[in-house]
């Protein structure tokens, strides 16, 4: 095989690949929008921040991949060294049940469907408010976790985290 069979070969084998991408288009995405990237996380962690600052509570804000794997953490001045772990395990729980630590807090109850999840997983599953799915074009690409406040004081804060990460893609 020549050089010129080669590099049809390649050029054949390449265009095969990006037509199987999106064959309607023959277009690669390389896109973040579907992704968790650090950029979009440490933009999101600045929002929440600032939220949290308003409301007078220093905590640890996390954010995920779509798997529950840490992107980035940040430690607000004085926030309680154990939130960092906890704040961590609510990214893990939302992204990996897809949903809310404060949903789920009311499944894992006795007698309810997801009664004893807190058991399994290593202690990686956390049942109380402040973990939050975060979403892009309807598909789960991570999760925010704030620990630090009070149950009420974490789940509104990543509440917020969950509204704002919309405006948060579109800027980036």
């Amino acid at each position: 095989m020549n050089e010129q069979d080669i590099t049809s070969a390649v050029k054949a084998v390449l265009d095969q690949m990006k037509e199987g991408s999106h064959p309607e288009k023959g277009h690669v995405c390389r896109c973040s929008g579907q992704k968790m990237t650090l950029k979009t996380a440490n933009a999101l962690i600045e929002r929440v921040k600032e939220r949290a600052s308003q409301l007078g509570v220093n905590v640890v804000i996390a954010v995920s991949d779509q798997a529950g794997r840490p992107v980035a953490v940040q430690c607000m001045d004085e926030a309680y060294k154990a939130s960092f772990d906890i704040a961590v395990n609510k990214t893990f729980t939302s992204a990996s049940l897809k949903m809310s630590t404060e949903a789920l807090s009311h499944l894992s109850q006795p007698g309810q469907p997801l009664y004893g999840i807190q058991f399994t997983n290593g202690g990686k599953i956390v049942i109380f408010g402040g973990g939050e799915p975060l979403e892009a074009e309807g598909k789960i690409i991570g999760a925010l976790g704030v620990s630090g406040g009070s149950a009420e004081e974490d789940t509104a804060i990543a509440a917020y985290g969950r509204e704002v990460f919309k405006e948060v893609l579109k800027c980036l």
